[in-house]
């Protein structure tokens, strides 16, 4: 019975990640975007996908640390903001040109550095930074933090998305012996009281940690809807945003808002 239970865990996880990497091929390949992106950047913002954008001010100069293909900054952008995005990958960056390319927007400028070196910023450059699914990725997560509080001003804020490590599904998966991160590229996942410490031994005031959506076993199967069909990928969302304030301790991350004081 042990080895049918790791044997069907095992599998689910694979599941999991492949479908998430066919679902954003899909978006391309079903002409819902004409490069390949996640369909929950496709979905509409009532959804709290870009919870970040009720922080965000017209005027405000945004640093998108690890901007992937720029898609937060393009919506913030949207709300009257000049945004730098930057990250490692040159061809995430190609990705994001192409979007903002698409999409007429001016007010985005891509950056190719690493977020565990020194930022290429002035110090108080910026008003707000979102650091979303990044820190997680870093080994280097105090130096990259420092430089994240170098370039905000005073009294700016920083907005972090993080994995929980705890939740009943990757509970599961642990004591089964198998990997439990949510991406093997994770070098870290939290616990609240652990991620509250690593902000603020960086001198980062943490104002409010909310939930995210549900950790589920069939997240993957969720995502390879929505290359499909948004319609129904959105009220899944929905479903699994219901949950998770319902029970956040089966939220998949967590949403932190700090203050650099």
């Amino acid at each position: 019975m042990a080895a049918l239970t790791r044997f069907w865990l095992r599998a689910v996880a694979w599941l999991n990640a492949h479908l998430k990497s066919a679902a954003v091929r899909l978006t391309r390949v079903t002409g819902k975007s004409r490069v390949p992106i996640h369909p929950k950047h496709l979905i509409n913002e009532d959804l709290g996908q870009h919870w970040y954008l009720d922080y965000v001010e017209a005027g405000m100069q945004v640093l998108d640390v690890g901007c992937g293909n720029g898609m937060h900054g393009i919506h913030v952008a949207g709300r009257g903001a000049t945004v730098a995005g930057l990250d490692y990958d040159p061809r995430q960056l190609q990705a994001g040109r192409a979007l903002i390319a698409e999409r007429g927007v001016i007010a985005v400028s891509f950056v190719l550095g690493s977020a565990e070196e020194t930022l290429p910023f002035k110090a108080g450059q910026f008003d707000l930074v979102l650091a979303l699914d990044v820190i997680e990725h870093l080994d280097r997560r105090d130096a990259a933090l420092r430089e994240i509080h170098r370039v905000l001003k005073r009294h700016g804020l920083l907005l972090v998305a993080a994995p929980k490590r705890d939740t009943s599904w990757k509970k599961r998966q642990q004591k089964a012996g198998l990997f439990y991160y949510s991406d093997p590229d994770h070098r870290i996942e939290y616990t609240e009281t652990g991620l509250r410490q690593e902000l603020e031994r960086n001198g980062l005031t943490v104002q409010q940690v909310l939930p995210v959506v549900l950790d589920t076993p069939w997240a993957g199967l969720i995502d390879l809807v929505g290359g499909f069909s948004l319609g129904l990928y959105r009220r899944l969302v929905r479903w699994k945003q219901r949950e998770a304030q319902r029970r956040p301790e089966e939220s998949i991350g967590f949403r932190a808002v700090c203050l650099k004081e």
